[in-house]
């Protein structure tokens, strides 16, 4: 079975803490080459398993702590700075 990493984000617990999950896609193919549906798979960063529960909602497999993911920010635009000299 191979597994890609197709995603990363990031989940909080209830105290706050925050977690970096990885999103992977596995797939075995079948003998006539055909293969099945990808399963998706969760784990963190340090490899803990990860199971999706719904929309945004996640429990940590080992300890059974629930996890809810980060909304998405888009990446923040630079504005130009006025550099201003002192005469």
């Amino acid at each position: 079975m191979a597994a890609v990493l197709v995603g990363q984000f990031h989940a909080r617990d209830a105290e706050g803490r925050v977690y970096s999950v990885h999103e992977f896609q596995e797939s075995t193919p079948s003998p006539d080459g055909n293969g099945k549906e990808p399963v998706t798979t969760y784990k963190l960063a340090i490899g803990d398993r990860v199971n999706k529960l719904d929309d945004g909602k996640f429990v940590l497999v080992q300890s059974q702590v629930e996890l809810t993911r980060e909304p998405e920010t888009p990446p923040q635009t630079q504005t130009p700075t006025e550099t201003q000299i002192a005469s």
